[in-house]
């Protein structure tokens, strides 16, 4: 599975500027690629007071244009999240398409981040973060996700073999980021595919360092904080290998773990 990770600087507030970026950064990056991914809240970035009039009702502008671009270049693309507004309230929301142009799986954020008032304008999802590219098993969460480690797991269990992360993840928590990226990898076997944002809003600077992890939890590639498109490729067959060498999953005792 060859990757290519968006990290692009996000316009603050602006869904036309944005579309244009990210068409651009995925014509360049998918002649070297099979999966491209993209950034958390990528269309608007964290301006969430004004969700109410720039978000994408029930996101078919963005399904729209990322369909055209999957299709027209004949690959899979983790359309990072964006800002989903529905009779219910405004989600955030993971998109991933295949390379026919058909949406594949949406998945709504489930832990919300206080620190960053998210409670206050978005709604919490309750939707499974399983999917598949192709013939090989996924999952996929957004940004804060990766600090509830019991969720990913109840995921990963089904023989996924690659956990795709987006984020908007601020530089001031970046040992955070990258701990516990290692973490999960180490912990599920699995490869982890983080893609971060660069740059900075009115109120956040943003970390950057977006990463492609292996299954011993070795950093197969890792960018920097600038903007940039950072490529890597997962041997998945490397995931079956390593959970027969240390059979994590085959030793789990579920029934003690629920302690009361």
């Amino acid at each position: 599975m060859k990757l290519a990770l968006i990290q692009h600087d996000i316009v603050f507030g602006d869904p036309e500027a944005n579309y244009r970026t990210v068409e651009a950064l995925v014509n360049e990056a998918q002649e070297n690629a099979d999966v491209l991914v993209l950034p958390e809240l990528w269309t608007t970035g964290y301006d969430l007071s004004r969700l109410e009039s720039i978000s994408d009702a029930e996101g078919e502008t963005t399904k729209r244009f990322i369909s055209r671009l999957a299709k027209t270049h004949q690959k899979y693309i983790v359309a990072g999240s964006i800002a989903k507004q529905t009779e219910t309230g405004v989600y955030n929301t993971m998109l991933v398409f295949g390379p026919a142009g058909e949406l594949l799986h949406e998945y709504d954020k489930a832990h919300l981040f206080r620190l960053m008032d998210e409670e206050k304008f978005l709604t919490q999802g309750d939707k499974s973060a399983s999917f598949s590219i192709g013939n090989k098993r996924a999952a996929g969460v957004i940004c804060y996700d990766i600090r509830f480690p019991e969720f990913i797991r109840t995921h990963m269990i089904h023989d996924q073999q690659v956990l795709f992360v987006v984020a908007e993840w601020p530089k001031a928590r970046l040992d955070h980021w990258r701990a516990l990226l290692l973490s999960r990898a180490i912990e599920n076997q699995c490869y982890v595919v983080a893609c971060n944002r660069a740059g900075s809003d009115p109120a956040n600077e943003f970390a950057g360092h977006s990463m492609i992890i292996g299954p011993w939890g070795e950093v197969i590639a890792e960018a920097g904080e600038e903007a940039t498109i950072l490529y890597g490729e997962a041997v998945l067959d490397q995931v079956d290998d390593v959970r027969s060498r240390i059979p994590v999953f085959q030793d789990r005792r579920p029934s003690i773990y629920d302690v009361t």
